[in-house]
């Protein structure tokens, strides 16, 4: 038994003559699972806590997981089904599925080119990418890495209106198409894993460069989203200022979604994990995350062809139903 190219090669004998045994080749990642499985090998303990770990005893996270899980597809047959078609428009622009990348910070942790290589990806799927307030990747890299991609922002509202101006002012000059504003983050979560590993990740690049040199000397304002008290003020005002459309994150109520269509919110997002898999996809680097982006492609037209639509402007809400087991 030997190593070859890192892998254990068996000999087998036969008389003098040594015959090695081909190692099996590796097996294809076939969903998301397997991208998971994968990162909790290499990345670290404290990058994986980070990217895998709710707030306080993450009941929050499981019942989302959860209830997710508990969605069946009534399956539609005996329709021509030989041609599905999965593009859509979204906020006035063309992509190959409604599938968008939810906003999440940090992505150098988990490969050296961080966001630049998941824009790239997302350019590369013809899919939207959320790019984060808290991205480790200044915006101006992320836009000149795949100038021709269709990327929203995601926005913390910070205290400071004039930093909010500020940096409105700048995505919107660099071509981001909407803003997502995040209205469930009034404080920030107790993280129990990140305070045992000491992970203090408040500085950012974005909001740093948009600060006098005497405060960019520290860690950034501990992030503060829309106060719920005035969350509708807010909105109006950030409305007043950009010709952007208005997109909500962290709507959990058909009630607060009519409350936000009657306040001219363009749209929301509903994310069963907070994005934070995407984070585990990165471990496997730009390839990687194209590779799980074709597979969520293959399975919505999977999901589209048993339920008989043929576009997505057939899919309906009488095609859901809950399981009750």
């Amino acid at each position: 038994m030997y190593l070859s190219n890192h892998r254990v090669v068996s000999l087998a004998w036969s008389g003098c003559l040594q015959t090695p045994l081909i190692p099996a080749p590796e097996m294809p990642f076939v969903c998301l699972t397997d991208f998971q499985a994968q990162a909790r090998e290499r990345l670290s303990k404290t990058t994986w806590d980070y990217i895998e770990g709710g707030a306080g005893e993450g009941f929050t996270k499981e019942d989302n997981i959860a209830a997710f899980k508990k969605i069946r597809l009534r399956p539609r047959y005996l329709k021509d089904v030989s041609e599905v078609d999965t593009r859509t428009i979204i906020q006035g622009e063309k992509i190959s599925a409604p599938i968008c990348i939810s906003p999440t910070g940090f992505h150098c942790l988990a490969w050296p080119d961080g966001e630049m290589s998941t824009a790239r990806a997302a350019q590369a799927a013809d899919i939207c990418y959320i790019t984060s307030t808290y991205a480790s990747c200044t915006l101006e890299d992320i836009v000149a890495t795949a100038p021709r991609g269709l990327r929203w922002f995601q926005l913390y509202v910070q205290r400071d209106r004039q930093l909010n101006k500020q940096l409105i002012q700048r995505v919107e000059s660099l071509g981001f198409k909407a803003l997502v504003i995040t209205v469930d983050v009034p404080i920030t979560g107790n993280r129990r894993h990140d305070i045992r590993n000491q992970v203090d990740l408040k500085t950012n690049l974005l909001l740093k460069d948009l600060r006098s040199p005497k405060e960019s000397s520290g860690p950034c304002l501990q992030m503060s989203s829309i106060d719920p008290s005035n969350c509708w003020d807010d909105l109006s005002w950030l409305q007043s200022i950009t010709q952007l459309p208005i997109i909500l994150k962290g709507i959990l109520t058909k009630e607060d979604a009519e409350l936000a269509v009657k306040h001219n919110v363009q749209g929301i997002i509903v994310s069963n994990h907070g994005g934070r898999q995407l984070d585990e996809v990165l471990a496997s680097g730009e390839r990687g995350v194209e590779e799980v982006l074709n597979i969520l492609k293959n399975e919505f037209h999977t999901s589209m062809t048993l339920t008989g639509c043929r576009s997505v402007a057939e899919i309906n809400r009488d095609l859901i139903q809950f399981s009750r087991l």
